[in-house]
């Protein structure tokens, strides 16, 4: 194969790929047959790894036979979504300006899409910082925001905090940088650990942690003995932990006895 060859076939995928996410935009979402039917001279198989390329510029989110676009998926999902933003709002409010406070200008930080999150994103000041997230909605509220830098990580949809993560997110992630790693947690005890409900967002979180230079944990009484099914940390993962003004007593001596500050 002459080099004209290769770069017209290079230029052929790249124009497919891009219709396939304008036609994936347009219809909200496709199956692998609807896609089929649009470029019969064309794979599966490579319509597969059409799909993954658009997952991985966090153009779309793949889902079971085809792939969503991001606007269909915030239509579908925000309304529970919404619902769970309004539980514990106070505390979340509290936690949220904490947490703001420790965040300086021009850092690069992790910060994931549970609704505590989307509270520290409207808090967070309109200055320059670069923000990654697998938070859909956290991205759409920083977005609203000119300084900060913002990077949607793509994956699969977690549709109880509409977040994605996938094993792809980490290849995606592996040559950023994060001076901070701020993340909240569903549930946590001290025989369990902070856990959350999806293994491939525990999956993720752990690598984020891993990454991370500081992590600090954003938790509300509300989670505390509570147990979900994967644990992504353990209190001697993390550096600072923020709550709300009614966290027990005995339970912040306890972690202060780790070393960690509580805030």
């Amino acid at each position: 194969m002459n080099a004209g060859t290769a770069k017209e076939e290079k230029i052929t995928k790249r124009t497919r790929i891009e219709e396939i996410a304008l036609l994936i935009e347009k219809n909200g979402k496709m199956s692998l047959e609807e896609l089929s039917e649009q470029f019969p001279e064309v794979s599966d198989m490579t319509l597969r790894r059409d799909l993954l390329e658009l997952e991985k510029e966090n153009k779309v989110i793949r889902v079971r036979g085809g792939a969503m676009s991001v606007l269909e998926v915030q239509k579908r999902s925000n309304e529970a979504y919404a619902q769970k933003s309004t539980i514990n709002t106070d505390a979340k409010k509290v936690i949220a300006k904490k947490a703001v406070s420790l965040v300086d200008e021009g850092v690069s930080m992790f910060l994931d899409g549970g609704t505590t999150a989307l509270y520290l994103a409207k808090e967070m000041p309109d200055r320059p910082c670069h923000v990654f997230t697998n938070g859909i909605v956290v991205a759409e509220e920083l977005a609203h925001k000119k300084q900060p830098e913002v990077v949607l990580v793509g994956g699969s949809l977690i549709k109880e905090n509409l977040s994605t993560a996938s094993p792809y997110t980490k290849i995606f992630l592996e040559n950023s940088n994060f001076e901070l790693a701020i993340i909240s947690a569903s549930a946590f005890s001290f025989e369990q650990g902070f856990s959350c409900i999806s293994q491939v967002e525990s999956d993720l979180l752990k690598f984020i942690l891993a990454r991370a230079k500081m992590v600090y944990m954003m938790l509300d009484t509300s989670k505390i003995g509570k147990i979900m099914p994967y644990t992504f940390a353990s209190p001697e993962d993390i550096d600072v932990l923020i709550t709300d003004d009614n966290f027990p007593p005995q339970v912040k001596e306890k972690f202060e006895e780790k070393n960690i500050v509580v805030i």
